[in-house]
C-alpha cells in the first residue's frame, strides 16, 4: 500500500466529517489498516490559516488548534517539507498546476511516493499526465 497525502481540501473534508467518494474511503481505510499512514503537508497549515483569514473557512477554534487536531484526533502524520521538495516544486515535469501550494503538494507526492487525495482538478489532471498518483475525493 502506498502512503496517502491529503490535499488541503481532503484534510478539511475529513476533519469536518464531510462525505468523500467510495474509492477515497477505501484508499483511506487501506492506508490506516496497512500502517503506511495518512499524511498532511505543512503547506496545509498555511492554507488553513489563509482560508480562515479571508473568511473562506469558518472555524470554531483557532486555526493552529484546528490543524493540531488533525494529528491528535485523526492520527494523521506530518509530511516532510524539505528544501529539496520546495526546489523540486519549481522544476516539476510536464504541465504542473500553477498554484504554488498545489506544486508543493505534487512535489511532496513525487519525492516521497505518496498517493495524493484531492478534488483539485489541476492536481488530478497532473496525475492523469502520469507525474503523480492521485485519488479523487
Amino acid at each position: 500500500m502506498t502512503p496517502l497525502l491529503l490535499d488541503t481540501c481532503a484534510a478539511i473534508w475529513l476533519a469536518e466529517a464531510e462525505s468523500i467518494t467510495q474509492e477515497a474511503t477505501q484508499v483511506l481505510e487501506e492506508a490506516y489498516g496497512s500502517g503506511t499512514g495518512v499524511y498532511v503537508s505543512p503547506i496545509t497549515a498555511w492554507e488553513i490559516g489563509s482560508l480562515n483569514s479571508r473568511g473562506r473557512l469558518t472555524l470554531l477554534i483557532k486555526p493552529q488548534l484546528w490543524f493540531q487536531r488533525l494529528f491528535d484526533v485523526l492520527k494523521f502524520r506530518l509530511a516532510d517539507m524539505s528544501p529539496q521538495v520546495l526546489i523540486a516544486s519549481s522544476l516539476l515535469p510536464g504541465a504542473p498546476p500553477r498554484d504554488p501550494a498545489d506544486r508543493i503538494m505534487a512535489a511532496t507526492a513525487r519525492e516521497y511516493g505518496y498517493m495524493l487525495m484531492t478534488r483539485d482538478r489541476y492536481l488530478l489532471a497532473y496525475a492523469d499526465q502520469g507525474h503523480i498518483q492521485a485519488v479523487g475525493c
